[in-house]
């Protein structure tokens, strides 16, 4: 019995012995695997560095392969835009003339302006004068992919950039500056003739015939714009279009001259319209009405009233508009042709009355093809004739179908809208 005790001690020391064994070895191989994991891991690191390493080197040249291209690309620009402008100044030696030393620059339309006012005469001096004065713009698809109007029917108006192509002088501007005949000074309608540099107006005829104008966003159906409060003449090319930003367009507290603050100065006294007005714009609504952006000839009639309610006479006509004796009728085609020089906004003829030695001027306004005709007393009051079917018309507009355009403005109930008559 003694012994029993004594044999289970040395048992249990031998398996103390073996466990303690066991974690020894347990314990080495732990630390022989991590160690093993480490060296592995460095190992990967390392191999890891080494990749991102040349990664970096291989991203470096080719940034600078690509910086060197970049530059080569700019030198044979230059270049070619060196050697376009001396082609189209017709002269080799780019030191002998200024014009050729001036950088030139790709600038085609992007889209064509089908508006309302069929010629110049008439057409509002500045945007958003005439509320009713409406206008499709339609965009050239080959150069504007309809995802580039993305967004835009968002904005309630967007500025149009756009060339002055009806001006009669544009042939000086491809002359050298010594012979181009250029007149740094314009006379100003609010300043009854006074003289401005054009840089301080907006007269069309400038350095670069580039025109900006605002416009209130309609409605977007596929490539047309559909615009309206415009003051563009039909078939104005359109270089660019940008949205109407008001946080940074409207400028709080911007300082005007005072001759521009004179809000009244090209103001009317009154538009009437004779009795029989009525019933010649009706029959000539029966043409006319084919290819009008407009749903009656009741809202052509309030767009006249709009457009005249602002004098659209030139500074000559105004000036001596009753003492004339001789005078001659300007046909449309020869102001749409660029025959008449563009200075004048309106056109006039001369009519003899009842008195052998009395004439009355009568004046001439084209909208959607249809020809009105009105006089103006010495207190400004106009009182509209007739209309007539005119010799100008938007042929463009009219080939495309005849109420394809008015469709567009009716699908967004554009026609239902009440427009102010003021």
């Amino acid at each position: 019995r003694s012994r029993t005790p004594s044999l289970m001690t040395m048992a249990g020391a031998k398996w103390a012995r073996t466990a303690a064994a066991v974690a020894a070895a347990l314990a080495a191989l732990s630390a022989a695997a991590a160690f093993s994991a480490s060296i592995c891991w460095r190992s990967k690191c390392r191999l890891l560095s080494s990749r991102v390493r040349e990664l970096e080197a291989r991203l470096k040249a080719s940034l600078e392969k690509g910086a060197a291209e970049r530059r080569g690309r700019v030198r044979a620009q230059q270049a070619l835009r060196k050697v376009l402008t001396q082609q189209g100044s017709g002269d080799s030696k780019p030191e002998s003339s200024p014009v050729s030393s001036s950088p030139s620059y790709p600038m085609t339309p992007i889209a064509t302006v089908r508006s309302c006012f069929t010629t110049r005469n008439g057409t509002p001096r500045q945007p958003l004068l005439v509320p009713l004065a409406r206008a499709c713009l339609m965009l050239d698809p080959s150069r504007v992919p309809p995802s580039a109007l993305e967004g835009l029917a968002e904005y309630s108006h967007c500025w149009i950039l756009y060339v002055f192509h009806l001006n009669t002088d544009l042939e000086k501007l491809w002359k050298h500056p010594s012979r181009s005949k250029f007149k740094a000074k314009v006379r100003v309608p609010r300043l009854k003739g006074g003289k401005m540099g054009v840089l301080a107006t907006r007269s069309p005829h400038r350095p670069c015939p580039i025109g900006l104008t605002v416009a209130k966003v309609e409605a977007l159906d596929g490539h047309a714009v559909l615009l309206s409060g415009v003051d563009l003449v039909d078939g104005t090319p359109v270089l660019d279009i940008k949205p109407y930003l008001p946080y940074s367009d409207c400028i709080q507290g911007a300082r005007i001259p005072t001759w521009i603050a004179e809000s009244n100065s090209l103001a009317v006294g009154s538009v009437e319209f004779s009795r029989d007005f009525s019933s010649s714009l009706a029959s000539c609504w029966e043409t006319a009405g084919k290819w009008s952006l407009y749903a009656s000839h009741d809202e052509v009639q309030r767009l006249i009233k709009q457009v005249l309610s602002w004098d659209i006479r030139s500074l000559s006509q105004k000036n001596q508009p009753h003492n004339t004796e001789f005078g001659v009728k300007i046909s449309g085609s020869d102001l749409q042709s660029g025959l008449v020089d563009d200075t004048d906004q309106g056109f006039s003829e001369l009519v003899k009355t009842s008195s052998a030695s009395n004439f009355q001027v009568i004046y001439h306004l084209v909208v959607e093809g249809i020809d009105i005709m009105y006089r103006i007393d010495e207190n400004s009051n106009i009182m509209v004739e007739k209309a007539s079917l005119s010799d100008v018309r938007n042929d463009s507009r009219y080939q495309q179908g005849s109420l394809a355009w008015r469709e567009k403005f009716a699908k967004y109930d554009i026609f239902d809208r009440a427009f102010s008559c003021n």
